[in-house]
């Protein structure tokens, strides 16, 4: 509707939407979130919660459009097509920049039960959009150096309390688990420290999904496999609003989850390497998927 405009006056007006709509969809899930915080009846918060993941979805479904206004993108997604909102999901993505995350709203909004994944604790900070994540049961983590645990021990495994604590509250209604296993997102800097032996990726840790699905492998069944593509150089969040991201590729693959993927991932080794060999296989796959995109 606005392409004939320059690119960074749609940029502009882009961003403007983008905060306006936000403004507005978090006035409403802070005073919902106030009611579920008042009244402590196990039903009632339930509740609340599905009419909060409502006004999330409406959030991003006017993002998304505000996208499909503005900008200037052609959007190649397949996969994403025989999905069930009432299913839990764990999602795994590549991982190259903050626009995947409007990405994956788009690909899976109101296809799949509402999106959420691990926030480092500092961002709770960042206004309006922290306070709605919390509002919305984004479970927020402290992540920890190995210098800093063995400075201070006691602190080891806070991360997975947390996780536990979080996937008990996933359980009451569903919901889709985004998890970057990257731990980062991906730079060419990164890559060469790690000596990664992907040409497009990082190396993968399997920690969190072992978390996830021990606390809730009775309910996962499926785990969504995205592969994100940006053919050009060009990525960030601005050049989304500028449009001058001119292609994005989606491929989604949904892979079962069977026993083999369930165990104790702390004390049992031999289950460790197990799912470590498993991601590591996968994450092949996927960096061939992306060589064969880019081409």
């Amino acid at each position: 509707m606005f392409n004939a405009l320059p690119g960074q006056v749609r940029g502009v007006l882009s961003l403007i939407l983008y905060a306006l709509n936000t403004v507005f969809w978090c006035s409403l899930l802070f005073m919902m979130a106030v009611a579920k915080a008042l009244v402590p009846l196990e039903s009632w918060r339930r509740g609340c919660s599905r009419v909060l993941h409502a006004i999330g979805e409406s959030w991003i479904g006017m993002n998304n459009l505000n996208q499909k206004l503005t900008g200037n993108t052609h959007w190649d997604i397949k996969g994403a097509e025989a999905l069930d909102r009432s299913d839990w999901y764990l999602v795994l993505s590549n991982h190259q920049t903050w626009v995947d995350i409007l990405v994956l709203q788009r690909v899976f909004n109101r296809k799949i039960p509402f999106l959420k994944f691990f926030i480092k604790r500092e961002l709770f900070w960042f206004p309006v959009l922290g306070q709605a994540w919390w509002a919305l049961d984004f479970p927020f983590i402290k992540r920890y150096t190995k210098k800093f645990l063995q400075k201070k021990p006691h602190l080891r495994g806070k991360d997975l309390e947390i996780t536990r604590k979080a996937c008990q509250k996933f359980k009451k209604i569903p919901v889709s688990i985004m998890n970057f296993v990257e731990g980062t997102r991906f730079t060419n800097e990164k890559h060469n420290r790690q000596h990664s032996s992907y040409t497009h990726l990082l190396k993968p840790k399997a920690g969190g999904i072992a978390f996830v699905l021990g606390a809730m492998g009775d309910q996962i069944h499926h785990i969504l496999d995205v592969t994100i593509v940006y053919p050009g150089k060009t990525r960030s969040f601005w050049a989304l609003l500028c449009g001058n991201i001119r292609e994005i590729k989606v491929r989604v693959r949904s892979i079962s989850v069977g026993s083999e993927l369930q165990g104790d991932y702390i004390n049992d080794e031999s289950f460790r390497k197990k799912l470590q060999q498993w991601l590591n296989s996968l994450w092949d796959e996927k960096d061939r998927r992306i060589e064969e995109m880019m081409t």
